[in-house]
This record gives C-alpha cells, structure tokens and sequence, in this order.
C-alpha cells in the first residue's frame, strides 16, 4: 500500500520473482501480542479450560520462560485440554475468534509489507511456532498461500492431545524456511524473515536479510550489533489517554457542529443549508481531532453526477467522519433503526437527513426506502449506503446486499462506488478509539442504471461488486457465485442426508426396543400361567404333605428361607459398584479432555 512507502521503500526498490522470499513470524510482527492469550481467554469462557487447567498451564509457560522444559514438551502439555475436542468444532471457533478478535490486532504496517512483498510476485510464507488454528484465517485474509506452524495430531477428527514433531521452533523454523526454498527455488541469501523475538535468532541469521519488527529487548541489542534495521509500529496495542481524549471529542464536536448551525436555520429557514453548513463543519472538526488525512484518488467523480447513490464499503465507524469530509453536502444517509434509541445523537443523525431502518424486517426496510425516492428526485440530494449492511473485520470485502441498487434504479440515478482502501486503520471493528492515519480513498465513475431491471439485479451487484475488488486487489481471492452456490448445496446435501442417517438410526433403534420388549412381554406372559400353576400345584403338595411346625421349626424356617434375597441383593449391589467404577472412570477421562 503506497501509505506506507517509508515502510515499504526498501520491498519496492527489490527485482520482481518468486526466487525471493519473505518469511514472517506471526505474534508480535503480524499482529500486535499473541494470539495464545486470546484462544486461551475464550475458551476459558467456553469451559474448554478449567481453572486447575489454567493454573497448570500458568505453570508450563512458566517453566518454558526459564528454560527448564524445551518448546515441543510445553505445547505437549499446553494441548492436553484440547484432547477429545472434534477439529471441525475447533475450526468453526477458530473463524469466528479471528472475526471478533485477531483480525484487529494485524498491524496495518505489516499487512503493508505483506502486500508490498506480494505485489512483486515474491514467495510470501508464515513460519510460526503457533498453530494452523491461529495463523490460517489471518493468513487467507492477508492473501499467503505458504504457512508452516506447530501442528497439532488428529485422529478420528479429534485432537488426541500429542504435538506433531518436529515442531516450527528454533531450527524447525530453519527447517520450515529451506523446504519452502527447495520447493519454490528461493535464493535464501536474498530473502528476508521479519520477527519480533530473539528466540527467531536462527533464521534471522540463516536468511541473508534479517528485519526485526517490534524487537523485544534482547532482539533489539543484538540487531544494533549486527546492524539490522529495525522498524517499531505503534498503530496497534493499548490506546493512550490521549486517544481516549480525542475520540471523546469528536464525538461532542457532531453536537456542536450542529448546534452551530442553528443560527443559519433561523436566518434562512432552509434545513437543506443548515444541514451542509453543519457537515462540513463537524468534517472538518473532526478529521482534526482524530488526525485523519484523506489521500483521495477520482475526486471529481464525487461531484460529476449527483443526485447519486453512493456505495461504500464500510470497515470502520470511522467512515462517518470519511465520507461528510470527502462529499460534504447535500448528503442524506441509512441508518439501523435502534441508532433512533441512542440519546442526543440518533436524533441528530435524523435531523441530518438520516432514515433509519429496521434492517431484520425486509418489508419494513423498503418501505423505509421510499422516502429516499423523494430524496433524490426532489430534493437533490444524494444517499449514501453500505451495501455489505455491516462493518467488515478486515479490509476483506463482503458480500453486496441489493437494497442500494434498487433504490438508484427506482429513483432513476447513477451508483457512485467509493472504496475506501484502509479506514480500519483508524478503527477496526469492535474498537471505539479512533487513531491518527492516512486514509486511502478512491472514487470510481459512475454507473448508469437507466437500463436496469429486477430480473437482471443480481448481475448489476456483481458488477459493481467487482470494481471494488478490483480496484482493492482482491479479485484473485474470490469464488464466484457459481462456486459458492455449488459449495452452499453440497453442504445443505451433506447436511441432509447426515439428518436422514440419524433420523433412520433412531427410528431403527426404536423399532429394535419396540421389538424387544413386546418379545420380552409374550415370553413373561406365556411363561406366567405355566409358573403360577406349577407353584400353586407345588403349594397345594407341601400344604396337604408337610405336617403343621411347632414354634421352634417355625422359626427354622424363617431363618433358612431368607437366604436367598441377600444372594441376589448383593449381586445388584455388585453390578452398582462396577457401573459406579465405569462412571468414575468415564468422569476421570471426561476431565482429563
């Protein structure tokens, strides 16, 4: 990313090809801390992790940090609470940990590098002690094809608690990166390996370009003597106090830039004026509090067709400082219906000309819509929407929804795409601190909807869609509807028939007990009157044969007789002791896993 050319000065004065490589550790040099910490936090709150688990864990890593246990026995034993979890299960959390967490935490610096690397066709690979749970999502979202990490072993679909050796540590990376460079045809005397820990010091000193990124101490002594470059970020990680203070002002300053225009409505009487004066107001105000520049490209295809339909894609709440500064006026904007509950500002954003949506009920929603008709038919001013209907993770684009594109073709007005390249710099989803940084913004020319139809919709989106990743450079990522509707089935098919496979098994089993016990009832019932006669022919006997007892045979009798219950009472208390065994070992191996 050209925002990043001091940074990236030296990756884009380097030949073209793949016989360089660029290998990068993962924790502290793609992202900011380690994503351990993370995986570990919430499967605490899953209850993957106990807290006599976390405390052995504690334990380990502490071992590990001294140096008493080597790496492969610490991620032996730090794996032993996934032991009987299903993979599958696993990468589902996997995903959605990268989503909510992980994704944020990539510096915008070393995706820059990444992308600078990848741009000169140059071998682009992750070498991580971490493992494939960890790097994978981010190393699919940043676009590398080669990832080697610590795996961990599977069987039957379920993690068995071992570590498959040789691990991705110490001279494993060494190993890692020389398969790599025999596969590609690497010149490793060319390539670099970029890395936060001295504990790298074997590939750092193996690859002819060592790049500490973020170096700890000891790394940092140690690139001094040698004299590596060293680059610090500090985009990610805890916000300051200063950054708190400027997020909070930015957000007062919506309310005072509105309240500056109070006086242009009371001399004027147009909402439509007080409106732009207020805008470009709190833009302004705003971009200065935060810090933020915009480096737009195709500024003039903003202003060359309104009324428009603007689309955008929408990475950050910092967009709603992003598009006032770069349209400035005569804007109306979608926004979701609970925005109306919060106080002060979902009364001012309707003011602003904002209609608010309820975006889970689909009728609601265009019926919301036509009022934007009249919008950009009579009043002239253009609407800004978010096709993907939510803020993104990453800069990875999502799918289109149509909502936009029936509202230009309804109100007669061309789409204008605006592709933001990096507003997740500022803020990524989740994260409400805006930081200071260079937004890269371009503005494509618009798109005539004079000819389009409802039927032919879902070819319009497709194509809109892709200026957008054209122009972010991420059409190579893609699958085509085609592919994703014949994937979608597939699953929906396996899907059904492991439904049906369970559904007969049950209605076998069923069958089977039903079986079982009308077999198990005729046998009790056939066998009954043969029982009842034979006792009472053998009663009948002994009552006309056996004299009466006196008292002293009597109680004999009483004495012999019983015998036989406590015979049977102790095998059910048999069987109770070995069932209990059972339980108590299915227990032990329960929270063993």
């Amino acid at each position: 990313m050209d925002l990043y050319r001091k940074v990236t000065k030296e990756v884009d004065a380097l030949p073209n090809g793949p016989q360089i490589a660029a290998f990068f550790d993962f924790d502290g040099t793609v992202i900011y801390g380690y994503s351990a910490t993370t995986y570990l936090r919430e499967q605490m709150k899953r209850g993957d992790v106990s807290p006599r688990q976390l405390v052995e864990l504690i334990k380990t890593m502490t071992q590990f940090g001294m140096g008493n246990i080597g790496f492969s026995a610490m991620m032996t034993i730090a794996s032993q609470y996934l032991k009987g979890i299903t993979e599958e299960d696993y990468l589902e959390f996997a995903e959605k940990l990268y989503a909510k967490h992980i994704a944020k935490l990539i510096y915008p610096e070393s995706r820059a590098l990444i992308e600078a690397h990848l741009r000169k066709g140059h071998t682009v690979a992750l070498v991580t002690a971490a493992t494939p749970y960890q790097v994978m999502p981010a190393a699919r979202d940043l676009g590398i094809e080669h990832v080697k990490c610590t795996k961990l072993e599977i069987v039957d679909g379920k993690f068995t608690g071992a570590v498959v050796k040789p691990t991705c540590y110490g001279m494993g990376k060494v190993d890692a990166a020389e398969q790599i460079a025999e596969e590609h045809g690497v010149d490793l005397d060319k390539s670099y390996f970029y890395s936060d820990s001295d504990e790298d010091i074997q590939l750092l000193e193996f690859v002819g370009n060592a790049r500490p990124l973020n170096p700890n101490k000891r790394l940092r002594r140690i690139a001094r003597g040698r004299g590596w470059p060293v680059q610090d970020f500090n985009s990610r990680g805890s916000a300051s106090v200063f950054d708190y203070v400027k997020t909070a002002a930015t957000q007062v300053s919506m309310l005072t830039s509105f309240a500056a225009g109070l006086p242009i409505y009371a001399l004027t009487g147009s909402m439509n004026k007080t409106r732009n004066f207020s805008t470009s107001l709190f833009a302004d105000t705003a971009c200065a509090l935060t810090g933020i520049e915009l480096d737009v490209e195709g500024e003039e295809n903003a202003w060359a067709n309104r009324p428009c339909v603007f689309v955008f894609n929408h990475q950050s709440q910092a967009d709603v400082v992003i598009l006032p500064a770069l349209l400035r006026r005569d804007l109306a904007g979608i926004g979701k219906k609970e925005i109306g509950d919060v106080p002060i500002l979902g009364k001012l954003m309707q003011i602003g000309g904002t209609v608010l949506i309820d975006r889970e009920n689909a009728a609601s929603a265009l019926e919301a819509m036509k009022p934007l008709v009249d919008v950009l038919q009579k009043e002239g001013r253009s609407v800004c929407v978010a096709p993907e209907g939510t803020r993104s993770t990453s800069t990875t684009l999502g799918r289109f929804k149509k909502g936009a594109f029936h509202l230009a073709m309804q109100a007669g007005v061309p789409i204008v795409p605006i592709v933001i390249h990096n507003a997740i710099d500022v803020a990524p989803r989740g994260q409400y601190v805006f930081r200071s940084a260079t937004v890269k913004v371009t503005v494509l020319p618009a798109v005539d909807t004079s000819d389009w139809q409802a039927t032919t919709m879902n070819q319009h989106v497709d194509y809109v869609r892709d200026m957008f990743l054209e122009e972010l450079d991420q059409m190579q990522f893609q699958i085509s509807d085609q592919e994703r509707k014949k994937s979608e089935a597939r699953l929906r098919s396996l899907k059904r028939k492991e439904a049906a496979k369970k559904a007969n098994k049950k209605k076998k089993n069923t069958k089977v007990s039903v079986k079982s016990a009308s077999e198990s009832s005729t046998s009790v019932s056939k066998a009954k009157p043969a029982n009842k006669k034979s006792v009472s022919k053998k009663s009948v006997a002994s009552t006309s044969a056996v004299p009466k007892l006196n008292g002293d045979a009597k109680r004999k009798v009483k004495a012999v007789e019983p015998k036989r219950k406590p015979r049977r009472r102790a095998r059910k208390l048999s069987a109770v002791k070995v069932s209990a065994r059972s339980i108590n070992a299915a227990d032990s191996d329960s929270s063993a896993q």
